[in-house]
């Protein structure tokens, strides 16, 4: 049989409507969960793909809270370096080499956080109101001193003090509208978790003395 062109060309149309008919449509590609971190205290939450989310910005009261820490971790650097030549007591001797451990460590984190924001971390121009918990240079020669038991029940005592006066300072910092960074919010939690549980370990070992 013979067809004219007319025909040739309807029969290929056809053909190429039902090749493309057989095909099927792509799957879509199911939408990217984005999880915005919440502020110290807040839970997390879901934000649409492509929304710009803002980052807290360190505040006066950040950079003031980070110099006084440092400076208060030093003192109780100071009083953990006196513990192995003032007391044969196993129990403080660990927790002031814990403490000494964990405070280092902190200290190094909060020189890195004031230098990465251009702050000198050796100035103290955060004032000179004494900072809770710290003790006088009187008790810190009393401490230095002592031997024995009453070494070990001083120690336990300050150092309870000293451990409260950092709590305290957390709280004044969020009191002043500050600690909302999210490196200072982990921060602070772990101040807040890691020295409330050494204050109740050290009230345990005062009670038993």
């Amino acid at each position: 049989m013979r067809f004219g062109k007319s025909q040739l060309a309807v029969c290929a149309a056809v053909l190429l409507a039902a090749c493309g008919g057989s095909e099927k449509p792509a799957p879509e590609q199911p939408a990217a969960n984005v999880v915005q971190p919440g502020a110290p205290g807040e839970p997390s939450r879901k934000v649409a793909p492509g929304t710009t989310t803002k980052v807290a910005p360190h505040s006066k009261a950040d950079v003031a809270f980070m110099q006084g820490m440092l400076h208060h971790h030093q003192q109780a650097i100071v009083m953990t370096d006196w513990v192995p030549g003032r007391t044969a007591n196993t129990s403080i001797r660990l927790l002031a080499q814990r403490m000494a451990v964990a405070q280092s460590a902190e200290m190094e984190q909060m020189r890195n956080w004031l230098t990465a924001r251009d702050v000198d971390p050796a100035d103290h121009s955060h004032g000179h109101e004494p900072m809770p918990g710290m003790l006088t240079t009187p008790q810190l020669d009393r401490l230095e001193s002592a031997k024995g038991r009453e070494f070990d029940r001083l120690f336990l005592r300050y150092m309870t003090r000293h451990h409260q006066g950092a709590l305290t300072m957390v709280a004044q910092l969020k009191e002043r509208g500050g600690g909302n960074e999210a490196e200072i919010g982990v921060f602070t939690g772990h101040v807040n978790a890691d020295q409330g549980i050494e204050i109740a370990r050290m009230r345990q070992l005062l009670a038993g003395l």
